[in-house]
């Protein structure tokens, strides 16, 4: 599957990293893995002297293997971000598990350096702060120092490469110069000790194997340059840097650790890379060693550390759009900030922070670090015989001993951290699965696409590069005069304590260009844009635009003004507009803002619109005129206002006809709902009527005819008290005494249940009126329990509700006349509604708010003043929105779920009380309140209906 087919879909839509970088601010990047030698060289010789350039050497050969083949790759796919890991990938394609696992493991090895250079920055601080008495804040300055790259590389992809270059180009230059210089003293000085120790210590295979896990983690890193070559304005040049890097590498690493083996004294430096390193440059670099060192160690981490901010988002960026891990890590802003992969980076920078153990965190990420460099190995050796892979026998080499490396190094150090060096790439794609899976808003990539989008920013022009070099040299510069003026009032030397001089000159340049980049260089960039934007406007606009001088004559117009006039650019530049367009004055200050003008033509007239600005300029005013071409648009408006009228009638005869055809279709389902119900209701009610009153009017009889019986055998058992044994076992197996005292129990209980079978009965019978065709005066009490006794079921508990309560307020009302099958059809429509409200209540609440407020229907009648009967149902439930109240009485409206609701029960409740009876119908709803249902009908119809008829 190609990487394009894999990408998700919300990031199709979305911004990608456009080649922004400079070639040289790529080769920073690149030649800034050169500076981490400074960190691991110096506790090595330390621990192995001489026997340690046996180390360097062959890994020093790998390393510039690697960064040709890398260099190879990178021809191969010009178009992917985040270099080696993201070609690991393809390489790896065929087993993407194994795929992924290296590439989290490479960007892992990446993320402990910002902490990491912290930590040590801090220390080195802290070594020069001691001698003055000064106490340091550690804690504070290394979450600064975590923290600067990040901030930095949040505003821009193209600040942070700017002042990575500033820097990298000296870093790089005094680190050479240790190597070349030192190797030269060693060579020609006439107090140089030897190129050649004197004696060689015994190889120790175990200390090889153990350092060598370390030296890959340094050697291997500089090959960072293939990271950008996919944001890169010049690829090719890119791709170079990683050449050059393949050449310097073995000055560096070999050069430079055989001036530390020959120059660092075995004793009284310890295990310090800064005191080591100026022990090593003391006898060619005199009474400078500590300034340029300091500066070599400061740039080095800081430099690193920017180039891990810079390096490690682009890995998951590709990772992303590849579909080895989750969308969000694809997003990034038209600035080229990848804000979630950044993000991610940073909390793992700051964990490795927290943990603060140097040794274990540098063991634990090198771990994984060191499986991604099997994984590209073994890759290339999969690949053999294809066109991407150069020397596949050699990396198959290079694989096996790696592993050995990974296995026996890493037990050498430390087992549990190798486990936990192996199991952390794990542990990152899990959490990935989750990512994959959550709904959280700022853990998902639409997120991060609508906030980006928001944004109006585009890549920022080359003038950055200039802002900020100005801004370095004038913080420097600033920096620079305050010490030397600090310095010269205190009477002291220059260069007393010069090495803090220089920490503070590095630290403070990263903090103020973070700084501008979050305050001023955004806004010089917003400026410069908006120029460009407004250039790019004027001349894609499809409206004509026409720049005028104060005198009315033209300067600038654009190719759609060209094209409306029919000329040549020349032939209208310099010209008074006023002969173009005969309604305009000569002077532009007379012209009116708005204002539709004639352009006669030799083919044609066209009827412009014409509005006009003015801005103010440093030499002159201008003003701008924009011409909208209005001839088909007049004429379509004169159309369509003929036309409107005849429309306007045609919409109000559809609305009505819709309107009657929507109440028509009502009242028909209306009619036919109450038709189907009653005669369900009646047919029920006669069934169950007939059985139930012979078995009722049986039952005396049957309670009589058994208490006879009874009798009987009391008084044989009076007369005959010792009934033969035969009897006697039968009495037993029956149990007559229990059956004697039991019967007229059970005849009891079933008069009761006949009973309450024939008011259920009488209910239905009030409820469907079918016998009440007519208008009649009728008990509204009595419809009101006829309804509620049918709903009674709905109305006690079940398990997965709780009981609604009834409030009943009656007045005394007298005899209503009304439908009252229709009108209890009201009642039902309404309690239904109501219950249904309190039952969807009732699954979000607690029990113990249930027992605090319990669900209520409560139910009013009374006699209003102007004798009309009102009936109030109200519930306290959950209410009704205020912009669906105008709604509910419409048909085929409803609230409720689909399959749950038609819409139509309201709205023939309306029309049965407001066109049946004369009366009115009001919902009063309060959300979060309840909702109350008033009913007003005239106490009497035929009153109503005679004063109707008159």
């Amino acid at each position: 599957m190609s990487s394009s087919s894999r990408i998700h879909p919300s990031l199709n839509s979305a911004f990608r990293l456009t080649r922004s970088l400079s070639a040289l601010e790529t080769w920073g990047f690149g030649l800034s893995g050169l500076l981490l030698w400074l960190g691991t060289a110096p506790g090595m010789h330390l621990e192995m002297g001489p026997q340690a350039i046996w180390v360097w050497v062959p890994t020093a050969i790998v390393g510039v293997m690697l960064n040709l083949q890398v260099r190879h790759l990178g021809t191969q796919w010009p178009d992917v971000s985040g270099g080696t890991p993201n070609y690991t990938t393809r390489l790896l394609k065929h087993y993407p598990g194994l795929a992924r696992y290296a590439a989290i493991g490479y960007w892992l090895g990446w993320v402990s350096v910002p902490a990491m250079n912290a930590i040590i920055l801090t220390d080195l601080i802290k070594t020069n702060l001691e001698p003055l008495g000064l106490a340091c804040p550690e804690t504070a300055l290394k979450i600064v120092f975590t923290a600067i790259p990040f901030i930095v590389a949040f505003s821009g992809t193209r600040a942070l490469g700017v002042l990575h270059l500033f820097f990298v180009l000296p870093a790089i230059g005094f680190l050479l110069a240790f190597c070349v210089q030192g190797c030269g003293w060693l060579v020609l000085a006439p107090t140089t000790p030897g190129l050649l120790p004197p004696a060689w210590s015994a190889f120790d295979g175990q200390d090889w194997v153990k350092w060598v896990f370390v030296a890959i983690y340094a050697v291997y890193g500089c090959e960072t340059a293939s990271s950008f070559v996919a944001d890169s304005r010049r690829p090719a040049s890119t791709l170079q840097c990683l050449a050059l890097a393949a050449g310097l590498l073995p000055i560096v690493y070999v050069g430079g650790s055989w001036v530390l083996m020959r120059l660092t004294p075995a004793t009284g430096v310890g295990d310090s890379a800064f005191l080591n390193l100026i022990a090593a440059a003391q006898p060619f670099w005199g009474s400078q060693a500590q300034v340029l060192v300091t500066f070599l160690i400061a740039s080095g981490c800081l430099l690193s550390s920017a180039t891990a901010v810079s390096n490690a988002p682009r890995v998951l960026y590709q990772l992303a759009l590849d579909g080895y891990l989750a969308p969000i890590f694809g997003v990034v802003s038209r600035r080229g900030v990848l804000g979630p992969s950044l993000a991610f980076t940073g909390l793992l920078s700051v964990a490795c922070l927290v943990w603060g153990d140097v040794t274990r965190v540098v063991m634990v990420t090198g771990t994984g670090y060191l499986s991604s460099m099997i994984g590209i190995h073994l890759g290339m050796w999969l690949r053999r015989g294809h066109a991407e892979a150069l020397w596949p026998r050699w990396s198959l080499v290079f694989c096996v001993v790696e592993t050995l490396v990974l296995v026996v190094g890493g037990l050498a150090w430390s087992g549990i951290d190798l486990l936990i060096g192996l199991l952390l790439p794990i542990s990152i794609l899990l959490m990935d699965q989750g990512l994959r899976r959550t709904t959280m808003p700022g853990l998902r990539a639409e997120w991060w696409i609508q906030r980006y989008q928001r944004r109006t920013n585009r890549p920022v022009s080359d003038l950055m590069l200039t802002q900020i070099c100005v801004l370095i040299l004038l913080i420097c510069s600033a920096l620079a005069i305050g010490w030397g003026v600090r310095a010269l009032l205190d009477g002291i030397a220059l260069d007393s304590n010069a090495n803090l001089f220089v920490v503070l000159l590095l630290a403070i340049a990263f903090v103020g260009v973070a700084i501008a980049c979050w305050t001023s260089l955004p806004q010089v960039a917003e400026v410069m844009e908006s120029h460009e934007a407004a250039e790019h406007f004027f001349n894609i606009a499809q409206d004509a635009i026409v720049v005028v001088d104060e005198a009315g004559v033209v300067q600038r117009l654009n190719p759609a003004a060209i094209a409306l006039f029919q000329v040549q650019s020349g032939e209208i530049v310099g010209h008074p507009f006023s002969q173009y367009l005969a309604g305009l004055t000569e002077h532009p200050q007379f012209w009116a803002n708005r204002s539709e003008q004639k352009l006669v033509q030799t083919t044609q007239t066209k009827l412009l619109d014409v509005s006009v600005s003015d801005r103010a300029n440093a030499q002159l005013r201008e003003y701008v005129v924009i011409l909208r071409d209005i001839t088909e648009r007049q004429q379509a408006e004169t159309a369509l206002r003929q036309s409107e009228a005849q429309s306007r009638q045609q919409n109000q005869a559809l609305e009505q006809t819709l309107r009657e055809l929507q109440r028509t279709q009502a009242q028909l389902i209306q009619t036919e709902k109450l038709s189907s119900l009653g005669q369900l209701v009646a047919g029920v009610a006669h069934e169950i009527n007939n059985p139930v009153s012979f078995i009722h009017g049986n039952l005396r009889h049957a309670d009589e005819y058994t208490q006879n019986l009874l009798d009987l055998i009391q008084l044989y058992q009076k007369h005959y008290p010792h009934p033969v044994p035969e009897i006697e076992a039968e009495i037993e197996a029956i149990d007559l005494e229990f059956l004697t005292a039991d019967l007229p129990k059970l005849l009891n209980s079933m008069q009761v249940g006949t009973e309450r079978i024939q008011k259920i009965v009488l209910a239905l019978r009030h409820f469907s009126r079918m016998d009440e065709a007519d208008m009649k005066a009728i008990d509204i009490h009595a419809g009101l329990e006829s309804t509620l006794m049918i709903l009674q079921n709905r109305l006690k508990p079940r398990f997965d509700q709780s009981v609604i309560q009834i409030e009943q307020d009656y007045g005394d009302l007298p005899l209503v006349e009304c439908y009252a099958g229709q009108l209890n059809q009201v009642f039902m429509n309404i309690l239904t509604n109501a219950i249904d409200a309190l039952e969807e209540s009732d699954k979000q609440r607690s029990p113990a708010s249930h027992a605090q407020n319990p669900s209520t229907i409560r139910i009013r009648t009374r006699m209003t003043e102007h004798q009309q009967v009102q009936i109030s149902i109200a519930d306290n439930g959950p209410g009704i929105p205020g912009h669906l109240q105008s709604r509910l009485f419409d048909p085929f409206f409803t609230t409720k779920a689909i399959g749950k609701g038609t819409g139509l029960g309201l709205s023939i409740s309306y029309g049965i009380i407001t066109e049946k009876h004369g009366g009115s119908l009001q919902c009063i709803s309060t959300p979060g309140a309840g909702t109350e249902f008033v009913i007003e009908i005239p106490l009497s119809q035929t009153e109503r209906l005679a004063r109707r008829a008159i």
